[in-house]
């Protein structure tokens, strides 16, 4: 008896720590699930990773290669056999007083105006209309929706339209300028000559301006209401309150749309190819599309390599440097504020 009662506390005790095990070790992921679970976000993004080295980091780091060889279209079948150049490429693109260097200095300042300009008025049109639609007024959806419409249109199509508008003969510009309002003497060559730089800024602000307008005008939604009401309590008008209340609340905005702006439009080739074709006159060569003829054109790869990868060079300095200010301005203000 005594034995059999020590056997079953034996048992019970033996199956107790038995469970209490099997608990824990349910209570514990397995080395499998853990795994499963840390490593799915990373296996998400795999796809995307893999066509970003495709699409984006391979090309570039063959342009790289390729701006170190003689590659010209006797080597385009393959280019490993091209004649390694050094820095042969860099020094004929920097060279301004040769002529290749020349014409790439001269699309580097007309690629410089264009960018300030067309930034600055997509900028300027966009706070204007996002301040504008902030008031509660009839039919204020149906005009954000026709503010938004160039930005939803795809660039060719929209490119291609332009184009059409602005031909002399029978183009929609001339019919206004010339025949309807008499502002001109006589039909104006839009696309070539140097009216074409104006049409090229005409385009790119008609495309570019509604980003910033949604992107300020979701900026606009975070700044309180009611200190535009006090401030209209304190006798400050519509002026003072943009000067001293929507431009400081929307300066980490700006910090960032002026940066993607800038970006976009020094390195836009689709408006200017769709517009002039393969040859942009000398009025609107801008850089990405003078790189295109060096490289397709006169089928001088290496050459046109060595362009972009010094036009890569720049706008990480560019970046760099505009980063840096911004960073310490705002810490500068937020120390001077505390």
């Amino acid at each position: 008896m005594t034995a059999t009662v020590t056997e079953g506390r034996t048992d019970r005790a033996g199956s107790g720590e038995s469970v209490g095990k099997g608990e824990a070790r349910r209570g514990l992921p397995r080395i499998p699930d853990r795994i499963r679970r840390g490593g799915l976000p990373y296996l998400l993004l795999l796809p995307a990773v893999v066509l970003e080295l495709l699409v984006h980091l391979i090309p570039m780091v063959m342009g790289i290669v390729m701006s170190f060889r003689q590659l010209t279209q006797f080597y385009v079948r393959n280019w490993g056999e091209a004649p390694w150049a050094a820095f042969d490429n860099y020094k004929v693109a920097v060279d301004f007083d040769a002529p290749i260097g020349e014409a790439l200095l001269h699309s580097f300042y007309v690629t410089c105006v264009f960018t300030l300009i067309a930034v600055g008025l997509s900028w300027l049109f966009g706070v204007a209309a996002a301040i504008m639609m902030q008031e509660n007024f009839r039919g204020r959806g149906l005009l954000r929706a026709v503010f938004l419409t160039p930005y939803a249109l795809p660039v060719y199509a929209a490119v291609i339209t332009w184009a059409f508008m602005f031909q002399r003969d029978n183009g929609l510009i001339n019919h206004v300028l010339h025949d309807q309002l008499g502002l001109t003497d006589e039909p104006s060559f839009w696309l070539i000559g140097d009216n074409s730089f104006l049409a090229l800024v005409v385009v790119a602000v008609w495309k570019s301006w509604p980003f910033a307008f949604l992107i300020l005008m979701a900026g606009l939604q975070n700044i309180p209401r009611e200190l535009y009401e006090a401030a209209a309590i304190d006798g400050a008008g519509i002026w003072q309150q943009i000067r001293r209340i929507t431009l400081p609340s929307l300066r980490p905005v700006n910090q960032v749309l002026v940066l993607v702006l800038f970006l976009w439009t020094f390195n836009d080739f689709n408006t200017p190819y769709v517009l002039f074709g393969r040859a942009a006159p000398e009025a609107a060569d801008l850089i990405s599309i003078h790189i295109y003829q060096s490289s397709f054109v006169t089928w001088n790869f290496g050459s046109g390599s060595a362009m972009s990868v010094l036009l890569l060079l720049f706008l990480l300095v560019v970046t760099a440097v505009y980063l840096l200010l911004t960073s310490r301005t705002s810490r500068g203000r937020r120390s001077a504020d505390a």
